[in-house]
């Protein structure tokens, strides 16, 4: 059960970080336009509910498999996201 814990703190820190860093250059840049910060915000909600929701999920036949692919795929949207907010 560590491991899904850990999971969860993974995916709330690292796209929490995301958003901060989103709402930092927002703040910097106050005079840019600010539709594609909003964009990068929701598209890390939404990654976010949907990733919870993926761990939440127990019908799964090979739990320690699905896992391991959610985290894949936390590492593949975060890799995203930041490179989407690099281009701000």
């Amino acid at each position: 059960m560590a491991n899904i814990r850990d999971l969860k703190k993974d995916i709330n820190f690292v796209l929490g970080d995301i958003i901060d860093a989103v709402d930092v250059w927002a703040a910097i840049n106050a005079k840019e336009h600010t539709k594609d910060s909003e964009g990068i915000i929701d598209d890390a909600i939404s990654t976010f509910d949907t990733l919870i929701a993926k761990v939440n999920d127990k019908k799964t036949e090979n739990r320690r498999q699905y896992l391991r692919g959610v985290r894949a795929e936390l590492e593949e949207k975060a890799t995203t996201l930041v490179a989407r907010i690099n281009e701000l």
